[in-house]
C-alpha cells in the first residue's frame, strides 16, 4: 500500500517518492489543447490547484533535467502527441497561497523575494542580454532593489529574455491568485491590493507576444472590471463550466478506485454523505484533502478535516452581518432544504455584503454550497442551492454557534433553550430578555429592529437542539404561518408554538393588546395542526413583543 503524502503538493516528490497519486495528467493535454491563451480556474481551496500546478510546470518545463519519468506509466504517456510537447518551453510559476498581509508593503515585499527566486532562477541568461537597460533591470530585481513599479512589470520583462534566449514562447503559471485580494478585504488594504494585483497581472498577461500560455488558479474570479480590464484572451473555468470539471477533487470513477485501494468500498455511503456532494459541470465530485485525511488517519474516523483548515472569517462575517432574509434562507439549508439565487460568476469582494445575490455567489464558489438545479426567467438564470454535505453543514453550525458565545455567554444560551423545552417559562424569560439587550447590540441593530436577534436566536435553535427537536418557522400549519415551532422528536414532550410581535410606534395598541391578538391568531388559525398530526398533545404557547429594547414574554397556552 502506498502511503498517502499529506499536504505534499511537489508533483515531482510525490512521484519520486512513491506515494500515492490519483491521476490528473489528463489536465496537461486539456490544458495545451485549449484554444484560450490565458485559462483562469476557480476552485475551492484544497482541491489540488497546486499540485496540479505543478504538475504541469513538471511537464511543459524547459530545463536541463530530464523530467519524462516523470510520467512514466501515467495516462499522459498515452498521448504522442502531448508527449512531443514534453519539457520544451520556458516557464514561469509564481505562487500567492500563503500572501496573507494586513500590511500592502509587506506584500510587495514578499512579491519581491518570489522575484529574486524566479530571476535566479534564469540567471544563466544574464549574459545573453543584448541591451543594457535589460541588464541593469535584470540585476535590479536580483539585488532585491526592484520598486513597486518594476515589480508589475518584471514577469513580461522576463518572458521576453526568456524567448530572446530559448526562441521559444513562455509558459506562465500562476497558483492562488486571489489570496491576498481575498485576505486585503478584511485588513484595510483592498484598494492598494487590488490596484497592483489589476497591474501586475495585466501587464505579464495582456498583449504578451511572448507568451504562449498561461494557467491562473483561484477560488474565485475576480470581476474583470476590478482586476481583468482588457484580458479579451481570458478564458474562465468556473464549477458552472464543464471544462476541466474533473480535474480538481475526486470523481465517482476515481473515489471508487481509492476505496478499493484502501480497502474501505464497505464505508462508500459514509464518504458520500461526509464529503461528496460538490457538482463542477455537470461531474459530481468528492473534497480530495477530506478524503486522504481520513485515509490517513482512520482511526479518528468521519470528521470535517476541510472546513477546520481555516477560520472561515469571511463567511462567519458575512453571516453574522446578514440580513433578515439572508438568515431565513440560511435556515432553509440548515433543514436540508434547497433556496433559490441568481448567480454571478465575476466576485467583487467589495460588493459581497451589499448584495444577497453576491453572498450566495460567493459561497457557491468557495465550495460552501452546491448547484442542484435551475431555471431561466427572461434572461435571468435561477439557480437551486443546497449545503453539499455533513462536513460543511457542520461548518455552518460552529459559525451560529460562535456567534451565540461571542454575543452572549454559552452556558446562559444553553440553559435559556433548555428552560425553553422544558417551559421552565419564568426561567426562560428571565435569560431571553438579557439575550435580547446584549445580542441587539452585538449584532448592530437599533431597538426598533429586532428581526436579525429573532432570527439569530431561530438559527441558534436550529443548531443547539437539533440531536432532540425540529425547529421550523414561518412554515404553514392550520390556516396561517405561525412564526416558530419547536417540535419533540419524542412526542411525549411538549411542542411549543412562538409568535412574535413588535411594537411600532404607528401601532397604538398596549402590550397586552398585542399579546391578545398574538393568542387569538394561534387559536383562529389553528397553528397547533401540524404539532397533532405528528401526534403532539402537550402543546404550549408563548408570545413574545419587542418593544424598543424592551421585551415581554407571555404564556398563552
Amino acid at each position: 500500500m502506498k502511503k498517502i503524502a499529506l499536504g505534499q503538493s511537489d508533483f515531482k516528490t510525490i512521484i519520486e517518492d512513491d506515494r500515492y497519486f490519483v491521476d490528473k495528467t489528463l489536465l496537461i493535454k486539456e490544458f495545451l489543447e485549449d484554444p484560450s491563451q490565458i485559462i483562469l480556474i476557480p476552485r475551492p481551496r484544497r482541491f489540488g490547484k497546486t499540485l496540479n500546478l505543478s504538475m504541469i510546470r513538471y511537464f511543459v518545463e524547459k530545463c536541463d533535467e530530464d523530467r519524462r519519468h516523470l510520467f512514466n506509466n501515467l495516462l499522459i504517456e498515452k498521448e504522442e502527441d502531448i508527449m512531443k510537447r514534453q519539457g520544451i518551453y520556458p516557464t514561469i510559476y509564481l505562487t500567492f497561497k500563503d500572501e496573507k498581509h494586513d500590511d500592502f508593503n509587506i506584500l510587495v515585499k514578499r512579491l519581491n523575494y518570489y522575484l529574486i527566486d524566479i530571476y535566479n532562477q534564469f540567471k544563466h541568461i544574464y549574459d545573453y542580454l543584448k541591451d543594457e537597460s535589460d541588464k541593469n533591470f535584470f540585476r535590479k530585481i536580483q539585488s532585491g532593489k526592484a520598486s513597486k513599479d518594476d515589480i508589475e512589470i518584471a514577469l513580461r520583462k522576463l518572458s521576453n529574455y526568456l524567448y530572446d534566449y530559448y526562441g521559444e514562447k513562455v509558459i506562465v503559471l500562476i497558483d492562488e491568485y486571489d489570496t491576498p485580494i481575498q485576505h486585503s478585504y478584511f485588513s484595510g488594504i483592498y484598494d492598494e491590493t487590488i490596484g497592483f494585483m489589476r497591474n501586475f497581472l495585466s501587464n505579464t498577461l495582456k498583449d504578451n507576444i511572448y507568451l504562449e500560455k498561461a494557467m491562473l488558479t483561484g477560488i474565485l474570479r475576480v470581476a474583470r472590471e476590478s482586476i481583468f480590464s482588457g484580458l479579451n484572451n481570458l478564458k474562465v473555468n468556473t464549477i458552472l463550466k464543464n471544462a476541466y470539471c474533473d480535474k480538481f477533487g475526486f470523481t465517482d470513477i476515481e473515489i471508487e478506485k481509492v476505496l478499493n485501494d484502501f480497502n474501505v468500498v464497505e464505508q462508500r455511503e459514509e464518504f458520500k454523505k461526509w464529503y461528496n456532494g460538490y457538482i463542477f459541470g455537470n461531474t459530481v465530485i468528492y473534497n480530495p484533502w477530506s478524503v486522504l485525511c481520513y485515509l490517513d488517519d482512520r482511526d479518528s474516523g468521519f470528521m470535517p478535516y476541510w472546513v477546520n483548515t481555516s477560520e472561515n472569517k469571511i463567511i462567519k462575517t458575512i453571516l453574522s452581518k446578514g440580513s433578515e432574509a439572508l438568515k431565513k434562507s440560511f435556515e432553509e439549508l440548515l433543514r436540508g432544504n434547497t433556496i433559490e439565487a441568481i448567480i454571478d460568476e465575476n466576485i467583487v469582494m467589495a460588493d459581497i455584503e451589499l448584495n444577497e445575490d453576491n453572498i450566495w455567489s460567493f459561497l457557491l464558489m468557495a465550495g460552501y454550497l452546491k448547484v442542484v438545479g435551475k431555471r431561466r426567467e427572461d434572461i435571468e438564470i435561477y439557480y437551486s442551492l443546497k449545503i453539499p454535505n455533513l462536513e460543511v453543514k457542520y461548518m455552518y453550525e460552529k459559525i451560529i454557534r460562535d456567534w451565540q458565545s461571542e454575543s452572549y455567554i454559552a452556558s446562559e444560551y444553553n440553559e435559556m433553550l433548555k428552560a425553553l423545552v422544558n417551559f421552565d417559562y419564568e426561567v426562560f424569560e428571565e435569560i431571553f430578555i438579557d439575550y435580547v439587550e446584549k445580542s441587539l447590540s452585538y449584532f448592530d441593530v437599533s431597538g426598533e429592529e429586532p428581526e436579525k436577534v429573532y432570527h439569530s436566536f431561530v438559527l441558534g435553535m436550529l443548531v443547539s437542539l437539533n440531536r432532540t427537536h425540529y425547529v421550523l418557522s414561518n412554515r404553514e400549519s392550520g390556516y396561517g404561518r405561525y412564526d416558530v415551532m419547536v417540535i419533540p422528536k419524542d412526542i411525549n414532550k411538549p411542542g411549543i408554538i412562538i409568535e412574535f410581535k413588535r411594537a411600532r410606534k404607528t401601532n397604538k395598541k398596549s402590550i397586552e393588546e398585542l399579546i391578545e391578538e398574538a393568542r387569538k391568531q394561534i387559536e383562529d388559525k389553528k397553528y397547533e395542526t401540524e404539532l397533532l398530526n405528528r401526534g403532539i398533545t402537550n402543546i404550549k404557547k408563548l408570545v413574545i413583543v419587542f418593544k424598543g429594547k424592551e421585551v415581554y414574554v407571555n404564556d398563552v397556552s
